[in-house]
């Protein structure tokens, strides 16, 4: 299975241009969070109108599974708590989203919102909990915020979410897809990619231009890749410890995505 992963987009459309034109070349495309830019002069309602016209585009190319961000939170529920209640409307596309959990085969895909408070952390305490009762070989987690660790750091201190450290020694799913922390991928310290147990965790990063960082995942040949302006990098899935190696052109895998992200990088 072929999995693309992108995150905090920020309305970024030359971005979510470029992730349709190879969107294609995967089994399913992975957006974690944080489509809109709420520092961004745009109201953000026409945001959300225009992001959901893209996301009903990339759907016509392939499977997309995309879970919220803070920066996709558009209204308050009747806790007080913030929300990003436009997920329904991406549901209503057709696309797994906050709360849902899809099937391929016999892997499991697990969405998880933006939690902003204790009762939307304990819905996902309880989506979790339900997921793992269900059968599969392989378990994927879309969850905006990484753990404590590499992929938490922003070059000055650490921002992960703690409750997903110990969800994942609960539960130790095979993969969990992240965002939120655009430089840890960039700093030293930070990484894009990590482990905890047998657990990988990936966060893509973010950078400028038309072309997002984004990892790209082979379950079958286990590996996985990351891409920016900064350079490209590969890892092991087998591998019992993270040892990232510089890759000097696309692992043969991505086939014929791989021309068009080559020429995107330059």
């Amino acid at each position: 299975m072929k999995l693309l992963l992108v995150s905090d987009l920020h309305y970024a459309l030359k971005q979510f241009d470029w992730t349709a034109s190879v969107a294609p070349g995967f089994d399913a495309v992975i957006i974690a969070g944080d489509h809109l830019d709420i520092a961004g002069q745009l109201d953000g309602g026409v945001q959300i109108v225009v992001i959901l016209k893209y996301l009903r585009r990339l759907a016509a190319l392939s499977k997309v599974i995309v879970s919220s961000g803070n920066h996709d939170l558009d209204r308050r529920d009747a806790g007080g708590e913030k929300i990003a209640s436009w997920m329904s409307k991406v549901r209503q596309l057709g696309i797994p989203t906050d709360g849902d959990s899809v099937a391929f085969g016999d892997t499991l895909v697990t969405v998880c919102p933006w939690w902003d408070g204790p009762t939307a952390r304990d819905s996902v305490h309880e989506l979790l909990a339900r997921d793992a009762a269900k059968p599969r070989k392989q378990w994927i987690w879309v969850y905006h915020a990484p753990p404590e660790g590499p992929l938490s750091w922003d070059g000055k201190k650490h921002h992960g979410d703690a409750a997903l450290n110990a969800w994942i020694e609960t539960h130790r799913p095979d993969i969990v897809l992240t965002g939120h922390i655009h430089q840890a991928p960039f700093k030293q310290g930070g990484s894009w990619c990590d482990r905890m147990g047998d657990t990988w965790i990936f966060n893509s990063g973010r950078q400028i231009g038309p072309t997002p960082t984004h990892v790209a995942i082979d379950t079958r040949a286990r590996e996985a890749a990351w891409f920016s302006l900064a350079g490209a990098e590969l890892v092991k899935l087998d591998d019992a410890l993270v040892a990232r190696t510089e890759l000097t052109g696309p692992p043969a895998w991505l086939g014929a995505s791989a021309e068009k992200r080559e020429a995107a990088l330059g």
